[in-house]
């Protein structure tokens, strides 16, 4: 996949009920209602579904716009409500479902598989591309009938792959990328793309000029690398190409289930849409990719590397998917915040 320059953000919410102490309604004998997990406290919802271990399965915006802890007994239930959440009972706790992504990654490494945990379904879904057939087809399908109703088989459209291409945008070794976030340590300046962009080669340039040499690279396993600015003539704005103007980015976000997002790339621009899944594991030709975000975003060859992004925040890089932008597709991202960490640089 590929994009330009880079950004991202998010919001959250929340629900209340009076809780009275004592005997007669009155304004000193109700307690002060807890404060609504809404979007912007999507990780105070994600933090109270971990605290609640077996008694939960993770956490994901509602429709309404607040967050929604799922829970298995009414006493999580309980103290979800207290901290502004809402609950909803599931029947599969995050151990069981956990178990099952287990039993899955224990399979033989089958390319055009992926696998994520689905909270809004209380599920694993495990997404097969055109490509698997026969018996890879039925080793799939049979571990997702040994997990019963705690997972499920969908077919995607085309063929889950990286999101590489020859063309514009930046450039190495005959292949065209996209540039996701541009960070810097100190005084130093870099770029972070895909891993399996930086893999292919170590000299980068706009299609005429150099701007940059390969710094670190990650593929298969995690999906990111970092290019050293070496060209001080280029330009390195803390911001995403939106192919008409320019998206500032000022932070960095997590991702979490519901959270509206764009993502800016060479071959397709700025498309828009929702996480439908995070800690998503990916089998390309090249190798199992896991921790990814699962979007309903699309993307298409050389789009890789690009950026995720919401409002100011940067989320993710572009990873691989399947489908197109006429038709529609799924793609893959690696959390922004993995290659920040391992290499001790920041956005902006």
């Amino acid at each position: 996949m590929r994009s330009t320059r880079t950004t991202i953000r998010r919001v959250a919410i929340a629900l209340v009920a009076p809780v009275l102490v004592g005997w007669a309604f009155a304004p000193g004998n109700a307690q002060a209602a807890p404060t609504p997990l809404r979007a912007d406290r999507a990780d105070t919802a994600a933090a109270l579904a971990s605290r609640l271990g077996a008694h939960s399965a993770g956490a994901y915006l509602g429709g309404d716009g607040r967050m929604v802890v799922t829970v298995t007994d009414e006493a999580a239930a309980t103290t979800v409500r207290a901290n502004g959440g809402i609950a909803r009972l599931v029947k599969h706790n995050a151990a069981r479902l956990d178990q099952v992504t287990a039993d899955l990654n224990r399979l033989e490494r089958i390319p055009g598989t992926a696998w994520a945990t689905d909270p809004v379904g209380n599920q694993v879904v495990v997404s097969v591309d055109s490509t698997v057939t026969g018996a890879k087809l039925a080793l799939i399908t049979a571990a997702v009938a040994r997990a019963g109703d705690a997972a499920r088989l969908e077919r995607v459209a085309g063929a889950i792959g990286t999101r590489i291409a020859g063309g514009q945008a930046i450039y190495t070794s005959n292949a065209r990328c996209s540039l996701g976030f541009n960070v810097h340590s100190g005084s130093t300046y870099y770029f972070l793309t895909a891993g399996h962009c930086t893999n292919i080669g170590s000299t980068w340039s706009d299609g005429s000029t150099t701007i940059g040499t390969r710094a670190g690279t990650n593929f298969p396993g995690s999906d990111y690398g970092i290019v050293r600015y070496t060209n001080t003539s280029i330009a390195h704005p803390s911001a995403v190409y939106l192919y008409s103007g320019s998206q500032t980015i000022s932070s960095v976000a997590t991702a979490y289930v519901g959270m509206s997002v764009r993502r800016s790339g060479s071959t397709t621009g700025v498309r828009s849409g929702t996480v439908t899944a995070v800690n998503a594991t990916v089998t390309y030709a090249e190798g199992r990719v896991s921790g990814l975000i699962r979007t309903n975003v699309c993307a298409e060859p050389g789009d890789s590397g690009g950026s995720l992004f919401s409002g100011s925040a940067a989320v993710g890089l572009t990873s691989g998917g399947s489908g197109n932008c006429t038709t529609g597709g799924t793609t893959y991202f690696q959390p922004v915040t993995v290659p920040l960490s391992v290499y001790g640089v920041t956005i902006p």
